[in-house]
């Protein structure tokens, strides 16, 4: 017999304060983080979204969501990015020709950091607006996690607002 997981419901746009609405679009933003102080560190990124998240966490379930699922949608991308800065350092250091595998990278880096732009910007506009937006995988591992409950158990069939998987 599987367990019954429970879930909170999740708040409408008109039960969430403006400022909560401000706070969950700045989750998005952290990936101008280091093109903001201008180095080129893919790791500043993510350090930056870490704090983010850890700062506005007591701040409810609508913020922890979404800057939440910003931090683990950054991970991915910024384990990506640090490896084209690595293998770029490596090619200037020890003198190696631009091979068509490196090429090849950073055609695949543009289109992941290209529809990772898109995406972020589409949450922060939702999330400016009080909604929910749901990244692939990264949607719904945040909505379980945010929006699970732990004591409680509920009586209905199917949980609260789950996100499509």
């Amino acid at each position: 017999m599987q367990e019954e997981i429970s879930y909170y419901s999740v708040p409408q746009p008109n039960e969430i304060s403006d400022r909560e609405k401000e706070d969950a679009m700045g989750a998005y933003l952290m990936m101008f983080a280091s093109a903001a102080i201008g180095l080129p560190f893919p790791i500043l990124n993510l350090i930056a979204a870490i704090i983010y998240y850890f700062v506005n966490k007591s701040k409810g379930r609508f913020v922890r969501f979404h800057t939440l699922q910003s931090l683990f949608s950054q991970i991915p991308l910024t384990l990506i990015n640090t490896g084209a800065v690595v293998w770029l350092i490596r090619i200037f250091v020890y003198e190696l020709g631009f091979s068509n595998e490196f090429w090849g990278y950073i055609i695949m880096l543009g289109v992941a950091n290209l529809t990772y732009f898109i995406f972020s910007i589409i949450g922060a506009i939702r999330a400016r607006k009080g909604r929910f937006y749901y990244f692939w995988f990264f949607g719904t591992w945040s909505y379980q996690v945010t929006y699970k409950m732990k004591d409680q158990q509920s009586k209905s069939d199917e949980p609260i607002n789950k996100p499509p998987l």
